[in-house]
């Protein structure tokens, strides 16, 4: 096997297929909340969802899980989907839809190269929303290379880009 072998450049992440307790407390949470569009129902036991009309960018499904508890916090297992926004804007806009609801958040964090809110689906699996700063603002070490970081994300900065 070549040891220099590279994913292609071109490579993107398909969507992801979760294992959800309730497919209708997921499709309240992704569809209602999150504003995904449902595009199919698989019976009573999954749905794919998507952005923007692709044939889906979620799937959920109770074939395995149907009324279990979440995972445990500490075993291997998925740490969060990040769903990528296209503006700061829009991140602002979900931040402010989240904020109306209620929706508990369980983190906020500049990390450099993006900005992102942190929060757990009903499943507790955990959801992040962000939105890439672009390249050429991404921050540097003195030799060249990424610095990514985790520091406080300003809320009410984000939220400004509404005005």
């Amino acid at each position: 096997m070549e040891n220099n072998y590279k994913v292609p450049a071109g490579t993107r992440i398909g969507h992801v297929h979760l294992k959800v307790s309730d497919l209708d407390k997921s499709l309240a949470f992704y569809c209602d909340l999150l504003g995904f569009e449902l595009m199919q129902k698989y019976g009573e036991d999954a749905a794919f969802i998507s952005a923007g009309g692709y044939h889906h960018h979620i799937g959920l499904n109770v074939w395995y899980s149907k009324g279990a508890g979440p995972a445990p916090q500490r075993a291997p297992g998925l740490f969060h989907t990040a769903l990528l926004y296209a503006t700061r804007k829009e991140l602002a806009e979900i931040l402010k839809r989240l904020l109306e609801a209620n929706y508990p958040l369980t983190g906020a964090a500049d990390h450099g190269v993006s900005e992102a809110i942190y929060l757990d689906d009903p499943d507790k699996n955990g959801v992040e929303l962000y939105w890439d700063r672009p390249k050429e603002q991404w921050p540097k070490t003195e030799d060249g290379g990424l610095e990514m970081y985790t520091r406080r994300l300003d809320l009410e900065g984000l939220l400004r880009e509404l005005k």
